[in-house]
């Protein structure tokens, strides 16, 4: 109660409690529910709840992360809305260095195989080459096409870059002068575009593994950037491919909705280069798929993300789904990289980029660990 002409005492400053709040902003445990689905070995399909310690790292980005590529075992390379490229270490939680030069969103990143070095493309019409011990400008700048690069792959030796775009081209590079060799397009007048969702470069091959809007895959042979092989084509768009370590197969995923579509492909890269396998049960767009690391499962294993929330590992040969693990809240899955044996990077349109761990129990048991 106060007393006739007295003054109420001010609350003391909260600066000290602001501050330790910003302290524990950069790694916070908190206990994350999630639900997963796997196969047991005698067939049956078992959903579970599981809760775990969860640990929020300092973010990547400030907005959606379009991309998201393993660098090494410790680092990885991603690009999204806020037009940055990030190297961040994941298992210590901590950025490494911020890369700024694009105009525009970063559509795509490609790290060069045991480097430090890594391209990314973005929506401002330009590839920019990146060193991470380098400048916080880029090595290299690639300037040709004329709409949004939605395709970028370095040849096994490095010295070579294919982009593609939704300009209807393919242009090849030498990324020492950063001067453009070859070129391939197809008009616009036609009725059939292949508008280029997604590039990878086969390992140990001249050949470039692409996706496009016209539901097919080509095969293209880099020495006069030529189609070498097109794949059946599918019913859906093709969203993304990736080719296996060996450079015999390859899978590719598709766009749909409420099941139809949304599924992920396996082909024969050698001389039938047939259809192997589908996989299906993804509800939305498979956005992304990756061929997992022996060392992972018994059986050779792949895994795929979707814009329906979900990550799915799947038995290569047979198509079974092996564990299904939904992120609640994280909006489109939008991208999918191997972290290390036991890890994934799933990139998202509201979580930023969650860090994700298989375990060996009963089945293979996929869960999330960290979001950053």
């Amino acid at each position: 109660m106060l007393l006739p002409g007295s003054r109420p005492t001010p609350a003391p400053p909260q600066k000290a409690s602001c501050r330790l709040w910003a302290a524990m902003g950069k790694l916070q445990s908190k206990l994350r529910h999630s639900t997963y689905k796997y196969s047991r070995p005698d067939g049956i399909i078992e959903e579970r709840t599981q809760t775990n310690a969860f640990q929020e790292y300092s973010p990547a980005h400030v907005d959606t992360v379009s991309v998201v590529a393993a660098l090494n075992s410790d680092l990885c390379v991603s690009g999204g809305k806020d037009k940055t490229v990030v190297a961040y270490n994941w298992k210590t939680g901590n950025v490494v260095k911020r890369f700024k030069g694009h105009e525009r969103e970063v559509t795509k990143v490609s790290c060069v195989h045991k480097s430090d070095q890594f391209f990314s493309a973005s929506r401002d019409r330009t590839v920019m080459m990146w060193d991470l011990h380098g400048s916080v400008q880029p090595r290299q700048h690639f300037s040709g096409h004329a709409m949004v690069v939605t395709g970028v792959a370095v040849s096994p030796d490095s010295s070579q870059l294919c982009t593609g775009s939704r300009d209807n081209s393919l242009l090849l590079w030498d990324v020492g002068t950063g001067q453009c060799v070859e070129r391939a397009a197809v008009s616009r007048n036609l009725l059939c575009f292949f508008q280029v969702t997604h590039l990878c470069w086969v390992p140990r091959e001249p050949y470039v593994l692409q996706t496009s809007e016209d539901k097919t895959i080509r095969l293209w042979d880099s020495r006069g950037l030529q189609v070498a092989h097109q794949f059946p084509t599918k019913q859906h768009i093709q969203t993304y491919c990736e080719a296996s370590e060996d450079g015999h197969m390859c899978i590719s995923c598709s766009s749909g909705f409420g099941g139809e579509g949304c599924e992920a492909t396996l082909w024969d890269l050698r001389q039938t280069r047939n259809r192997i396998c589908e996989y299906k049960g993804h509800f939305q767009t498979v956005a992304s798929c990756v061929f997992l690391p022996r060392a992972l499962a018994l059986m050779p294993v792949v895994a795929t993300s979707s814009h329906d929330c979900r990550v799915k590992i799947w038995n290569r040969d047979t198509g079974a789904c092996l564990s299904t693990l939904s992120l609640d809240g994280s909006g489109p899955l939008t991208s999918l990289a191997v972290g290390d044996t036991r890890s994934l990077l799933c990139a998202s349109f509201s979580r930023g980029i969650h860090l994700l761990r298989v375990d060996h129990g009963p089945g293979l048991e996929l869960r999330e660990v960290a979001a950053f």
